[in-house]
């Protein structure tokens, strides 16, 4: 569970079994692609991020063409920040029950206004000691290809090891594993990893 001296970063605006969409407190600041976060018990990892305007159908007009730099487009306009927002969609890979992380789905999806976290290095470390979320990554359905998705969770998780190179042979041994009959697939994730 959460400590109350964690900072959430984002809250629940749309949710289902196998993923969940969160709007960021502040503009442009969603977590890296790949990044493990949680809201109440579910573990997800960020799948897919856009800004876009508060209106649906309405975009956003250009407004520097009288302005030097970007910052001072939004000290212009102030109102920008109220305009638009930052979102993120996160595959759900995971939850904790009774202090214990189960990498398979959750038997109810996230609450919608519930507060969403960045998982702490140690807590995605404990998360990674285990390869089985790595078919849930394969299978997602999310807008972005499955090969980069599952490649920037690696290298994002990679990070929080003593040895990244190697954590990323063990999760490239595990992908093999799971994509024997899909050489090409592998070897796409593989180069992404830099493993050869």
């Amino acid at each position: 569970m959460n400590k109350p001296t964690d900072k959430k970063i984002a809250e629940v605006i749309e949710a289902s079994t196998t993923q969940f969409t969160a709007q960021c407190y502040e503009l442009y600041e969603v977590p890296p692609l790949g990044s493990l976060v949680k809201t109440g018990d579910i573990y997800g990892i960020v799948a897919y991020a856009e800004t876009e305007g508060m209106e649906p159908g309405r975009k956003p007009v250009a407004r520097g063409k009288d302005e030097a730099t970007e910052k001072a487009v939004y000290e212009s306009s102030p109102q920008l920040k109220k305009l638009l927002r930052s979102e993120f969609t996160a595959a759900v890979v995971g939850y904790c029950k009774d202090n214990k992380i189960h990498q398979y789905l959750p038997p109810q999806p996230a609450h919608l206004h519930s507060f969403v976290y960045l998982c702490p290095p140690e807590e995605v470390e404990e998360f990674s000691k285990s390869f089985s979320f790595l078919n849930t990554l394969l299978n997602a359905a999310i807008p972005i290809p499955a090969e980069e998705f599952v490649a920037a969770t690696l290298r994002q998780m990679s990070h929080v090891h003593d040895n990244s190179h190697d954590f990323l042979v063990a999760a490239g041994k595990e992908l093999a594993n799971l994509l024997n009959s899909n050489i090409a697939r592998l070897k796409n994730i593989l180069e992404k990893l830099k493993i050869k």
